[in-house]
C-alpha cells in the first residue's frame, strides 16, 4: 500500500512538473516572440529612416545637379551673347542653330524666327555660305580665311574659321555632319593694312618723281617765258594760232606739274585742332563764285573738331567740290552738291554728293591713282591729291554711288581725345 502510495505521489508530482514545465516553455515562448517583434520593429523602423534619409540626399543631389545644369547652361548662354566675334552653328541638316548677336550685327541680319537653313539665312553673302560649303563637303576645318562680303562703299572684310562638329555629332541620312562657323569683322585692319601700304608707296614716288618734275617745270618755264616774249604781231598771221597753242600747252602742263608736285611732295602737317563745319563752310563761301551758275551747295548734319592742318584740309574739299561741280556740268546737269557730317563713335565721316553721272563701280578704286580722271578737261590729280592728305591725317577716303544719282565722295577722320586738353597735349607730341 505505501509502495504504491509513494508511486502514486510520484506520478503527481511528475505530472504537476510536466505541468509547470509546459508553462514555463509556453511563458519562454511568448518573450521570445515579443522580443522578436520588438526587434523587427524596430529594424524597420531603423530602415524607413535610412530609405527616407537616402531618398532627402538623392533629391538634394538632384536639385543640385539640376541647378548646376542651368547654370552652365546660363553661362554657356551668356558666352555665346557676350562673344564679340560672330558665331554661326549649323546642325547636320544645314538648319541654323546658333546665331549670336554679334554675327547680326557684322552680317546685318536679324535673328531667324524659325527653323532656317544657312544658305537661305546667307543668301546675300555667298562667300561665307561658300566657306560652310566646303567644310561640310571636305569635313575638315577651315582656319582662318579672309573673304569680302559685297557692302556699300566698300566690301566687308571677315576673317573666318570653320570647323566640323564631330564629338557627339549625329549624322544625318546623307553622312553630313553639322559645323562651327566664327568669324571677326576685319575691314578696319585691312583698310589700315592698305593705307600703310599706300603711304609708302607715295613716299616712295614722291622721292623718284619730286626732282624729274621739278627739274620740267623748270624747261615750262622757260617755253612759256619765250612765247610770252614772241610778239604776235611780228609774226605772220599764219603762224599767230600756233604761239597762241604754245602758251596754252605750256600753261596746261604747268598746271600739272605743279599739282604733281603738291602730290609727290611729303606733306609737312601743322596740326592744330580744326572744326570740320567751319573749314567746310569756308571753302563753299570761297569757291562758290568760280563754280557753274546755277550751283548749289548745302551743308547738312553734324561735324567734329579734329586734329589736322587747316590749308591742306581746306585744299581737299576745294577738290571735292570744283571736282564734283565740274563733272555734273560736263554731264549737262545743273550741280546739286550736298556736303553731309555725322560723327560716329570715335570718328568723323563727311558724305560729299553730287547730281552728275556717278562713277562705275569698277573704277572707284581707280579714281585715286594720279592721272585718272573722266574728264576730258581734269589732270588726274584732284582726288589723288583727297586721299594723299587724308592719309596724312590718319584717315581715308572712298567713292560710291549717291543717293541724288551721282557719286559720293566720303571722308572719314579719326576724333582726337575727348578733352581739349587731352587733344592740345596729343598735338604737341
Amino acid at each position: 500500500m505505501q509502495a504504491f502510495a509513494f508511486n502514486a505521489l510520484l506520478v503527481v508530482v511528475a505530472v504537476c512538473a510536466a505541468a509547470l514545465g509546459f508553462a514555463a516553455g509556453r511563458l519562454l515562448g511568448r518573450g521570445r516572440q515579443a522580443a522578436a517583434a520588438e526587434t523587427a520593429r524596430r529594424s524597420e523602423v531603423v530602415l524607413a529612416s535610412a530609405l527616407e534619409s537616402g531618398l532627402a540626399t538623392m533629391k538634394a543631389q538632384q536639385q543640385a545637379m539640376r541647378a548646376r545644369a542651368d547654370a552652365s547652361e546660363r553661362l554657356n548662354s551668356e558666352i555665346v551673347q557676350s562673344l564679340s566675334a560672330g558665331l554661326l552653328v549649323v546642325d547636320a541638316a544645314g538648319r541654323v542653330e546658333i546665331l549670336n548677336p554679334a554675327a547680326q550685327r557684322i552680317l546685318g541680319l536679324a535673328a531667324p524666327g524659325g527653323p532656317t537653313v544657312y544658305t537661305d539665312l546667307l543668301a546675300h553673302d555667298r562667300p561665307l555660305a561658300a566657306l560652310i560649303d566646303r567644310c561640310r563637303a571636305a569635313r575638315a576645318p577651315i582656319a582662318r580665311e579672309t573673304i569680302a562680303l559685297p557692302r556699300e562703299p566698300r566690301p566687308l572684310q571677315l576673317g573666318v574659321t570653320v570647323s566640323p562638329l564631330r564629338e557627339g555629332a549625329v549624322e544625318d541620312a546623307a553622312g553630313q555632319e553639322g559645323v562651327i562657323c566664327l568669324f571677326s569683322d576685319l575691314t578696319a585692319i585691312v583698310e589700315m593694312e592698305d593705307q600703310l601700304r599706300l603711304k609708302d608707296a607715295l613716299a616712295r614716288l614722291g622721292e623718284l618723281t619730286a626732282g624729274l618734275a621739278h627739274e620740267f617745270r623748270n624747261g615750262l618755264a622757260t617755253i612759256h617765258g619765250y612765247a610770252r616774249l614772241i610778239d604776235p604781231t611780228a609774226v605772220p598771221p599764219t603762224y599767230r594760232p600756233y604761239v597762241d597753242e604754245i602758251r596754252r600747252e605750256t600753261d596746261q602742263l604747268g598746271r600739272v606739274v605743279t599739282n604733281f608736285l603738291a602730290f609727290a611732295r611729303p606733306e609737312q602737317l601743322s596740326c592744330t585742332l580744326v572744326p570740320l563745319e567751319a573749314v567746310v563752310r569756308q571753302a563753299r563761301a570761297e569757291l562758290l563764285p568760280e563754280l557753274p551758275p546755277g550751283t548749289t551747295v548745302d551743308i547738312e548734319g553734324t561735324f567734329a573738331t579734329i586734329a589736322g592742318d587747316e590749308t591742306l584740309l581746306s585744299r581737299v574739299f576745294d577738290n571735292l567740290l570744283r571736282n564734283a561741280a565740274q563733272a555734273c556740268q560736263e554731264a549737262g546737269r545743273s550741280p546739286r552738291l550736298v556736303i553731309r557730317g555725322a560723327v560716329d563713335g570715335g570718328s568723323c565721316r563727311v558724305d560729299v554728293d553730287d547730281n552728275g553721272p556717278g562713277i562705275p563701280a569698277a573704277d572707284r578704286d581707280r579714281v585715286f591713282r594720279p592721272f585718272v580722271t573722266g574728264r576730258h578737261a581734269g589732270t588726274g590729280l584732284g582726288l589723288a591729291i583727297v586721299q594723299k592728305i587724308a592719309l596724312a591725317h590718319d584717315g581715308r577716303v572712298t567713292a560710291g554711288p549717291s543717293p541724288q544719282g551721282g557719286a559720293r565722295l566720303s571722308l572719314v577722320f579719326p576724333l582726337p581725345a575727348t578733352s581739349t586738353h587731352a587733344g592740345a597735349h596729343a598735338l604737341a607730341s
